[in-house]
């Protein structure tokens, strides 16, 4: 549901500290300083998609400044992952502003995009009446570098050709009219606002890699999530597009082009593991269905299947094997050195 803040039913003498308190709510705490003498209106409509927080500004001139103060005030306050996480990228609809950032100073005219980090110190200057459209995106989601990102901060982006008009035409439609959908879909568009601005960021900066060199940010993420949670054994791509809300659909599809399913990594993962373990065993090592266990194998039968499968050994052949092969006088040694590649049918 969309959130309207208007200073329209607030007293005169009170517009200005009711607007800043506005932003702070909408956007993220700053200082605002009138640029003009008469009653001073404006109204912000703000709503969520996913992760990105998207607002609709229209207001009479005035400049915005957020402090190193600002900055450290939400950092002890728990709030570092709010406002001091996200990067703005904003559509000038309509006026002129100017944008200062880490030493750069930006004139945005109408149409042009303008990019800032709230993480860091900026002002924005809007000199008459204007209609700016931002979008926040969290820093985590953005996942990019950060020298990468301060190319980019304090600068204009003209919108009027190339894929500037493009994520300018996209963010403005958006912003007009933010979808109602569930939340498994919000995310999925989430996720495309963030990629259509990495794509901007490569053709800005000269970095865009070959199509097939390119790992897509969430199948990093996917992956990382699996080899954290390889000893549930509710591990599966349902629990994994729930966490990442998105739909097992979205999931499969950003897969194709990984030689492998999700369900099918899961189960290769799980198997690196065991078989590490099994061939470091000790001693008063445990038994081979502990091992399974321990990495998300439930039933001991299965595992020794799938175990024979990959490897064409049973487990506790496959046990035995690798303890053969430790070299006389290196107990600690890994008979498997870096994780062995299996192909799996």
């Amino acid at each position: 549901m969309a959130l309207v803040l208007t200073t329209a039913s607030v007293p005169d003498g009170d517009r200005l500290a009711h607007w800043r308190d506005a932003l702070g709510r909408a956007l993220v705490p700053m200082a605002v300083t009138a640029r003009g003498d008469g009653p001073f209106e404006a109204r912000v409509r703000t709503e969520r998609l996913g992760c990105l927080r998207i607002c609709a500004v229209d207001a009479d001139a005035h400049r915005l400044t957020r402090t190193a103060a600002h900055i450290a005030e939400e950092s002890a306050g728990g709030a570092g992952a709010g406002g001091a996480g996200y990067v703005a990228v904003g559509v000038q609809r309509a006026g002129t502003a100017t944008l200062v950032q880490d030493g750069r100073r930006a004139v945005v005219e109408e149409g042009d995009l303008f990019v800032h980090d709230t993480a860091r110190p900026y002002s924005l200057d809007f000199p008459g009446r204007f209609t700016a459209h931002l979008v926040h995106m969290p820093r985590r989601a953005v996942n990019l570098p950060e020298e990468e990102l301060r190319r980019v901060t304090g600068t204009a982006i003209g919108g009027g050709d190339g894929f500037g008009a493009l994520l300018a035409n996209f963010l403005t439609s958006l912003t007009a009219s933010v979808p109602r959908c569930a939340p498994s879909v919000a995310a999925r568009l989430a996720t495309g606002v963030v990629d259509l601005f990495a794509t901007l960021l490569d053709e800005r900066t000269g970095r865009a890699q070959p199509e097939a060199d390119r790992v897509d940010p969430v199948v990093a993420r996917v992956r990382e999530h699996i080899d954290l949670r390889l000893g549930d054994p509710d591990l599966s791509p349902q629990s994994v597009a729930a966490a990442h809300h998105i739909s097992v659909r979205y999931l499969h599809r950003l897969f194709e082009g990984e030689g492998v399913t999700v369900a099918r990594l899961i189960q290769q993962r799980r198997l690196e593991r065991c078989a590490r373990e099994l061939a470091r065993a000790g001693s008063a090592a445990p038994t081979v269905s502990a091992v399974a266990q321990r990495w998300g194998f439930a039933n001991p039968a299965h595992f020794s299947r799938v175990f024979r499968a990959a490897y064409g050994l049973s487990p506790r052949e496959w046990r035995g094997t690798r303890r053969a092969a430790v070299p006389a006088g290196r107990p600690g040694a890994d008979p498997l050195g870096p994780l062995s590649a299996v192909e799996f049918a």
